[in-house]
């Protein structure tokens, strides 16, 4: 998952070019497939999803992955049959993180594209409004994005100050909406000069974890009282996960299973080094993993954790039992191509983990590590994949492989089993678009039929998505959040 971008001179330009387009026309709508659950199929849901965490709102608006997993499989229809209607929130600014909780009014956590300046927005799902604004203190690049939304309903990140804020919406009493901050925590004194927080998640003891782009992880208590351990010569730059008794970190160099119940500094359970490769790849933004790690399974959910390396040419799927590391299975992916790499976390559901290929994507400059990429350019040919473990959990295997160039990261509506991507189109394969909306059936990779969604101005940044109980579709862009909802609604 990308950070929020710092928006370019050539990101900008291509913006400007097409303004006066998006500001005068709607893009055209057009049917999406019929959910799988619909058709005359008799496959089950996929699933299960892991055991919802008691610390954070319900699986599926929690977190920009979805739940404390991080699966990204949601457990309601998607926009499903018919024609979607397509609206818009332009708020100015990059939205990379999406929650909803109870009321299932969307939060968006965005990052202005001129001051750099992070806010909340509360959004009004009939208009695209924004119903309420707060901003926060700016930080390190990362610093907020990867929040969640706790169990009461509040957004809870690190802000640029270094305190830990947890911040409810609400009406005031002349009946209009705003933020409150309702706790503040500083810790900042775990944190060395010059890092930053990355992430934080909540352990299933209500216990808060969080990470360092230096390589810190520590965990916050009740009491308020923060603990942490370092990861010496190790960065972190994507978010971490949590399921019963375990938080998984990946660094630019291993992935990590923490004791999630073990009082005091946190505890390694079990460490495995992978391919890190012998540089960045274009199209990815650090060198290393860039995928959070991924909890999944075919019976409580939990049974194994996914991530890709870096390997060169061609990054691997590597799975792992989760209770003791052991290998499940390593594969490489996109092999018909000359290279792949990925900034995507795979989505992952029973025994099926979903990678998408962001070999040569083009991100807007000053968004990556600042180590070089080798090429420096190359063309983005995209492609999305689905690998299963095998019954017997002893290996996997390729089940399908599409070329839909994916420019989001994809949901995975485990009723429909169908995957929800945004789709980079056009024979240029670059930021212009047009973009589009694209069903994709979990269960062939068959892609259907697309929704235009429009040009520059709504490029999805490889951003994530989320889904709310009425089947509408909110998707963060470069200059605010798409929503895409069925006929009728």
């Amino acid at each position: 998952m990308p950070p929020p971008p710092r928006p370019g001179r050539r990101a900008l330009l291509a913006a400007g070019a097409v303004l006066a387009l998006l500001a005068t026309a709607s893009p055209t709508a057009a049917a999406v497939p019929p959910p799988a659950a619909d058709r005359p199929v008799a496959a089950p849901p996929f699933g299960p999803s892991a055991p919802p965490n008691p610390a954070t709102a319900a699986n599926g608006g929690a977190s920009i992955h979805g739940d404390s997993a991080s699966a990204k499989a949601f457990p309601t229809p998607g926009p499903g049959t018919g024609v979607a209607r397509v609206g818009r929130s332009v708020l100015g600014a990059a939205c990379p993180t999406l929650l909803h909780g109870r009321d299932a009014l969307p939060i968006a956590l965005c990052t202005d594209m001129l001051t750099r300046v992070p806010a909340l927005h509360l959004l009004d799902p009939r208009t695209g409004r924004s119903l309420a604004t707060h901003e926060l203190a700016a930080g390190d690049l990362l610093g907020g994005v990867y929040a969640y939304l706790d169990r009461d309903d509040r957004v809870v990140l690190v802000d640029g100050t270094r305190h830990l804020l947890r911040i409810a919406h609400e009406r005031d009493g002349g009946g209009r909406w705003r933020f409150r901050v309702t706790d503040r925590t500083p810790i900042g004194a775990a944190v060395p000069p010059g890092d930053g927080v990355v992430a934080v998640l909540p352990s299933h003891d209500g216990r808060i974890w969080f990470a360092t782009t230096g390589g810190v992880v520590g965990v916050v208590d009740r009491a308020g009282a923060v603990a942490t351990r370092r990861l010496p010569g190790e960065r972190v730059a994507n978010s971490i996960s949590t399921v019963p008794g375990q938080v998984a970190v990946v660094t630019d160099h291993a992935l990590y299973a923490f004791d999630a119940d073990a009082p005091g500094p946190p505890r390694v359970r079990w460490r495995h080094a992978y391919d890190r490769g012998p540089h960045r790849k274009p199209g990815v933004l650090s060198w290393g993993s860039g995928t959070t790690p991924v909890y999944f399974g075919p019976r409580e959910g939990t049974e194994y954790v996914t991530i890709t390396d870096n390997a060169h040419p061609h990054m691997r799927l590597t799975v792992r039992r989760a209770a003791d590391g052991a290998e499940v299975c390593t594969l490489p992916l996109f092999a018909a191509h000359a290279a792949s790499g990925t900034d995507d976390a795979p989505v992952a559901s029973g025994r099926s983990v979903f990678v998408t290929n962001a070999y040569g994507y083009t991100y807007p400059p000053g968004t990556d590590d600042g180590t070089p990429s080798v090429p420096a350019t190359a063309p983005f040919v995209g492609g999305l994949t689905r690998v299963d473990v095998e019954a017997g959990g002893t290996g996997c295997r390729t089940v399908w492989t599409d070329r839909v160039r994916t420019s989001s990261l994809p949901r995975l509506s485990m009723p429909d089993r169908v995957l929800y991507v945004m789709e980079q189109l056009g024979p240029l394969a670059n930021d212009l678009g047009p973009y589009a909306l694209a069903p994709v059936d979990a269960d062939t990779g068959a892609v259907g039929t697309r929704t235009p969604v429009g040009f520059s101005l709504v490029n999805p940044l490889r951003l994530g998505a989320t889904v709310t109980p009425d089947r509408v579709l909110y998707q963060g862009t470069v200059t605010g959040v798409l929503r895409l909802a069925p006929t009728g609604w």
